[in-house]
């Protein structure tokens, strides 16, 4: 099948077009890079002729509220119009778990957003809604930084490493449209304030976790089951422990 991960020179995206290929696909990335635009609609008809499969993994620019509702609404209307003149026979994007129980945050709307528009299109669509990346980590705990303090909630947390997203992803692309909409996870749940705590301390990172319950998330409050999904989660498998040593020892070697 020839599948065009939309995005597919980032971080999941990369490693979408490396799975596909490696099943026999044709994968073709087109980002801006390519020269494939999808707030414009760029190069779009071109990427999307003789395709099978479009993969959307592509992400906003900017998290600003508006900016970033644009972008989903834009790029998604763009994309599916180009994939109906195609006659693509299936619509794969990537959201996130419990966008939809967290209206208060800007981004989580967008991607609802997003989702709608996917929903109510006449291409067949599937949606795989990730926890948070392990890679991505870093940059929560940095926006929930005051100072030397950084404010996170008691909530279950379960993060997942991107290639298992990718590959989730990549299996759900080969396979037939869902209509509806699949959720992943890591293999292990933690307390979000824990998880971080014990990760500074292996990193002798000065920083003091305080735990506060209206800690905002996203612009958003937490509750006990916000970034964990529900029953019937496909669960990845490479630990945080083991993924924490991979990646220790890959930036040695480099």
């Amino acid at each position: 099948m020839k599948i065009v991960v939309i995005g597919g020179s980032g971080l999941i995206g990369s490693t979408v077009v490396t799975r596909l290929r490696e099943h026999g696909h044709e994968a073709v990335p087109a980002s801006p890079a390519t020269g494939v635009d999808t707030l414009t609609g760029e190069g779009l008809a071109e990427a999307m002729a003789g395709a099978d499969v479009v993969v959307d993994v592509a992400n906003s620019p900017s998290f600003e509220d508006d900016a970033v509702l644009r972008f989903f609404e834009t790029s998604t209307r763009n994309l599916l119009a180009a994939e109906a003149a195609a006659q693509v026979g299936h619509h794969v994007a990537l959201s996130i778990v419990g966008a939809d129980r967290l209206p208060d945050g800007g981004y989580l709307r967008a991607k609802v957003a997003q989702e709608a528009l996917i929903e109510a299109a006449p291409i067949p669509w599937s949606i795989v809604r990730s926890t948070q990346f392990f890679e991505f980590v870093g940059r929560i705990v940095d926006a929930a930084t005051d100072g030397t303090t950084v404010r996170l909630p008691h909530v279950l947390f379960q993060p997942i490493a991107a290639v298992d997203a990718a590959s989730v992803v990549a299996r759900t692309a080969a396979g037939a449209p869902l209509n509806g909409r699949l959720e992943i996870a890591g293999p292990e749940r933690f307390r979000f304030d824990d998880f971080v705590r014990d990760g500074l301390a292996a990193r002798h990172d000065p920083r003091t976790v305080l735990t506060d319950p209206h800690a905002r998330y996203f612009g958003t409050e937490l509750d006990e089951r916000s970034l964990v999904p529900g029953d019937g989660a496909v669960l990845g498998e490479i630990r945080y422990a083991d993924w924490l040593s991979r990646t220790a020892a890959a930036a040695g070697a480099g």
